[in-house]
């Protein structure tokens, strides 16, 4: 009998380590695939361009995975080896606090969460296991340790004096890479807002008020209620203007999109998603809002998944972008991938420069693939930084 009990324990113990080592991989792997299909060649002209571009992309969910950003990973969409291939300047890196099950785009509560499983099958610190604050905190602690371990080839931005340093630095010719930490719905302040100052002092100067639920602060466009802003919310926006945070539009509901836009003094952006000109999906931005965002010197980021333009094909990302441009003018038009967000895609960020070549195909001049490819990102944080 004790031999049976040693030789179970024994089983129970290797069958633990055996999933702690390898199910986060598994489940990364299933979520954020690359098609495979074959993606259109770049030309030696469209290479070169894209070699001399500055380039942004305003939200990609891999802080939420767990592997280290500066290891080139045989899974997902995003890591340091791969935003070197494909010339990115600057990368958002976004933090997922709580996502619900069964998780869609129509309606969902605040009443299950996914992350927390999550939390305990990478072996995060316990304080991130009930703690949606602490998981952001890990998230950010997380990028700046990878930068710190980068041996300087990724860098945290936070400062106007960053961005500036970061760009200079890379028309010399040093290829660094820029990363800025951002939250994907505002939860994480835990209907406290002293903590928007907390995670400030952790890096934060990109934020959405809401994810796929309705919160405290706002309603969300895959709520219940999708509702508008809450005087907590009202107070959050002032207060992001105020620290040099961005503000995000992504996964708002219409009626919060329209109150925050009344209130806006900076530039927003809607960090990643559609049009639903192009792509007829609820999360995506009507014509009005679009133009509402212009109106504010924003910019719209265009994603590349299922959702956000319909066909997982740079036409449909283009498409979705020249209507960007239409409505809101050339220097609206923006990118934000949505890589690592439990997304299927054609290309991960090593082969973005599919996208200049579409570009260059349709006829847009360097200034103008620039501007949209990074340019027009650059500038608004550039505005809503805070200095140093």
């Amino acid at each position: 009998m004790r031999r049976s009990i040693i030789g179970l324990s024994a089983l129970l113990v290797l069958a633990a380590i055996g999933f702690f080592m390898f199910a986060p991989g598994i489940v990364e792997r299933s979520m954020n695939e690359v098609t495979g299909d074959p993606i259109p060649e770049v030309s030696a002209e469209a290479r070169a361009l894209h070699s001399e571009l500055a380039i942004a992309d305003m939200h990609s969910d891999t802080l939420m995975w767990d592997r280290s950003l500066n290891d080139r990973a045989d899974r997902g969409h995003v890591d340091l080896p791969r935003l070197q291939d494909g010339n990115v300047a600057l990368q958002v890196f976004s933090s997922v606090s709580k996502s619900p099950k069964g998780q869609n785009y129509d309606s969902n509560t605040d009443e299950t969460d996914n992350i927390t499983l999550l939390t305990f099958a990478q072996l995060q610190p316990p304080k991130t296991w009930f703690s949606l604050l602490e998981r952001s905190r890990f998230h950010a602690a997380k990028l700046r340790a990878d930068a710190e371990a980068s041996g300087g080839a990724l860098r945290t931005i936070e400062t106007q004096a960053d961005l500036a340093q970061l760009l200079a630095d890379r028309a010399d010719g040093d290829p660094v890479v820029g990363a800025m930490f951002s939250a994907e719905g505002l939860q994480n302040l835990e209907g406290d807002l002293g903590n928007l100052d907390v995670l400030f002092d952790d890096g934060l100067r990109m934020a959405g008020l809401t994810h796929f639920f309705d919160n405290d602060l706002a309603g969300s466009m895959h709520g219940v209620e999708q509702g508008g802003l809450t005087p907590l919310g009202r107070e959050t926006i002032a207060r992001m203007e105020e620290l040099g945070i961005a503000v995000d539009l992504a996964h708002a509901s219409h009626q919060t999109v329209g109150e925050i836009l009344e209130l806006a003094t900076k530039p927003v952006v809607s960090s990643h998603g559609g049009v639903q000109a192009t792509c007829d999906v609820n999360r995506n931005l009507t014509d009005e809002e679009i133009r509402g965002i212009a109106a504010t010197g924003g910019v719209v980021g265009i994603g590349y998944w299922d959702a956000a333009v319909c066909e997982l094909t740079p036409q449909a990302v283009v498409d979705a972008i020249e209507h960007v441009i239409t409505v809101g003018g050339i220097e609206t038009a923006a990118l934000g991938s949505d890589y690592d967000g439990s997304t299927e895609v054609a290309w991960d960020t090593s082969d973005i420069a599919i996208i200049t070549q579409e570009l260059l195909d349709r006829g847009r001049t360097p200034e103008e693939i620039g501007a949209i490819m990074g340019g027009n990102t650059l500038r608004v944080l550039g505005e809503t930084l805070p200095a140093v």
